[in-house]
Order: C-alpha cells, then structure tokens, then sequence
C-alpha cells in the first residue's frame, strides 16, 4: 500500500493538473484521464534505478484523442544523460534506439510506439538504459505486470466518439 501511495503521489508531481480522473490502478502502472486537454495516459515508475537518482523518473504511454496521436511513449529518466550518449530501451528480448533530449526519451515514429507496445505485451520487464553526464550508466527497469491492463484503461478512456 505504501508503494501504491508513493506511486500516486510520483502522479501527481509530474503531472500535476492531469492527475484529474483516475482510471484505475494496475499493480504498478496507472491509467488517468485529463479532460480538461483532452488526454489519457498510463504510467508508472521505475521499480529500480540504478545510481543515484536526481530526477523522478517515469514511463508513460499517451492518447491525444482530438489529435488523432495513440500509443505515444514518453520516458523521464533518473539523471541527465550526456549528450553523447543514446538511450536504449529493451523489453522482450527487443532492442529500441529512442530519441532523446537531456532528461525525456521517446519512439522515432508510430511503428516504433507499437513495436514497444507489443513487446510491453509479451514481456515481464522493460528497461531503459543511458549514460549520465556524471560518466555513470543510468538503468532504469520497470515492471510490466498490469501495464496492459493501464494501457488499455487508457486508450478506452480517450476513445474517439
């Protein structure tokens, strides 16, 4: 129970206007719709870090409904990265290069976004990995029992009408 309030608390943090309709809760990951944009998403927070962690760091799958955008992945890290350095997120036995700015990651293209979500799928664990600007790997691992479960929540609650 302590870990689901400092999950809902993360939530709230890093989205704090759209943390407004809770959808529902699925072992790790959540799913919450924002009406007032309009948008839903699921999210969750890392279950290991590795290093220190200076940022709080998420994982989140996005639908824009009145854009027509579904399946979007979007990834804080745990620490700045350098910038000579990629990310990398692995899940399924798959390999996926994100782009990347300083502290956020996500899929090149929409085939990209529904590769990962298949392999989200078919996978037990997902992780993210890059180099800090400390020099230091950052591996961020997340969970995925209950993702599917949040993600579905999530593109049903912003289902076009």
């Amino acid at each position: 129970m302590k870990r689901l309030l400092a999950f809902l608390a993360l939530v709230a943090v890093a989205f704090p206007v759209a943390a407004k309709d809770r959808l529902g809760v699925y072992q790790r990951w959540a799913a919450f719709k924002d009406p007032e944009i309009p948008r839903c998403y699921a999210i969750a927070a890392p279950d290991e870090t590795v290093g220190r962690q200076s940022i709080k760091p998420y994982f989140s799958i996005g639908f824009w409904p009145e854009r027509g955008v579904t399946h979007q992945i979007y990834v804080r890290l745990s620490r700045e990265r350098s910038n000579n350095s990629g990310v990398t997120l692995s899940a399924g036995g798959r390999r996926f290069r994100l782009e990347a700015d300083g502290r956020g990651a996500w899929a090149k293209d929409r085939r990209m976004d529904l590769a990962i979500i298949a392999a989200i799928r078919s996978s037990r664990s997902l992780s993210i990995e890059s180099i800090g600007r400390d020099g230091r790997t950052i591996v961020d691992a997340y969970a995925l029992r209950g993702a599917p479960s949040a993600i579905d929540a999530a593109a049903l609650g912003c289902r076009r009408k």
